[in-house]
């Protein structure tokens, strides 16, 4: 399965194909709480994800107390050959999780967030850390979507091997320069650069 982007590059539009990448639609739970502080009416945290969900535009899921729980969106999860190693990276963590990238949504007074992004790589979400605008959030994998991404992984990446390398043609009985010389004025025999020896006349 081929993925295509469009892209607009010097004013030619570009298709991109990713070969082999695969794709799953991917609900994301937000969950809106009290403001800890006087300057912030709100909390947001991204706390779940639903693969296969159908679309969301901030549907309430549930209320309780002042606490308010949203199906905010649904967004593609796409898996690509080329980012396999950050993939294999994240399931060697003690809890695998997906990252929810949340955007500050200035067209909306009620939903102070909109979601931009998910992602199973932590290196492309480390990208989005280092920016002071963008809100990151880890999520837990759920089963399906952890063994569909281990199963991606297992099947598209390799690990390399460490090889020891060996240097070849070494003469191992070879004397080094400045070790034992009688023209090199020394205390004991250790090793002087070339470049500061001193002739006894």
């Amino acid at each position: 399965m081929a993925m295509e982007k469009t892209k607009f590059a010097r004013g030619k539009l570009l298709q991109l194909k990713y070969p082999n990448s695969q794709t799953i639609s991917l609900g994301v739970i937000v969950q809106r709480m009290p403001g800890v502080t006087r300057w912030a009416r709100f909390s947001w945290k991204a706390t779940a994800v639903l693969p296969g969900a159908p679309d969301a535009d901030w549907d309430v899921l549930r209320t309780q107390g002042d606490v308010t729980e949203y199906h905010a969106a649904t967004l593609p999860l796409t898996l690509y050959v080329s980012d396999a190693e950050a993939y294999a990276h994240e399931l060697e963590a003690r809890v695998p999780s997906v990252y929810v990238v949340l955007r500050p949504n200035e067209q909306s007074a009620d939903q102070q967030w909109q979601v931009a992004l998910v992602t199973a790589s932590p290196y492309e979400a480390q990208d989005y850390c280092d920016s002071a605008e963008e809100l990151v959030e880890k999520v837990a994998m759920p089963p399906g979507l952890l063994a569909w991404i281990s199963e991606f992984v297992a099947t598209h990446y390799e690990q390399e091997t460490f090889v020891k390398r060996r240097r070849k043609n070494m003469d191992v009985g070879k004397k080094e320069d400045g070790i034992g010389d009688a023209r090199i004025r020394q205390a004991s025999d250790v090793y002087r650069a070339p470049g500061r020896r001193e002739t006894i006349n």
